[in-house]
């Protein structure tokens, strides 16, 4: 497995994986509208993708976001998506992927690395056995504007 940071020759074997992890979430299947996201986030370098490759097949993803935290006054990143392919789960590819996040977090010297999922996705399973502890001192609260 090769994991590498997504440029634009990724992107139209990377708009397969994200159009998948936008359905898991029950979204509609929309191509067209997640490349001109994803060039979108590669060409203003605002996220950070990453893609995984198994013989030159992309088999998963992972986007980060930054953050800053004040209180630290240190940077540290989101982790805002990670999907696998179906047909390549159990092979530990979220796993690398998680690990090749938590190098970048590393060698830049951040705060660390936050995940933001749904509070039914079994995923949550394997963000513990990696370290990650849920945070019960703060509460996420959203408005639509």
């Amino acid at each position: 497995m090769i994991i590498t940071r997504a440029k634009l020759k990724d992107l139209d074997r990377l708009v397969n994986l994200f159009d998948g992890y936008r359905v898991f979430y029950k979204q509609d299947s929309n191509p067209a509208g997640a490349k001109r996201f994803l060039s979108q986030r590669i060409l203003e370098e605002d996220s950070i993708i990453y893609i995984a490759y198994i013989d030159e097949e992309a088999v998963g993803f992972t986007q980060l976001y930054p953050l800053f935290s004040s209180v630290s006054m240190t940077s540290m990143y989101l982790l805002n998506d990670l999907y696998v392919d179906a047909k390549h789960r159990g092979k530990g590819i979220g796993e690398a992927l998680i690990n090749r996040a938590k190098q970048l977090c590393q060698s830049e010297h951040n705060k660390g690395l936050a995940i933001q999922t749904a509070f039914d996705n079994p995923a949550q399973h394997l963000y513990e056995r990696l370290g990650f502890v849920k945070d019960t001192d703060l509460h996420l609260f959203w408005s639509r504007v």
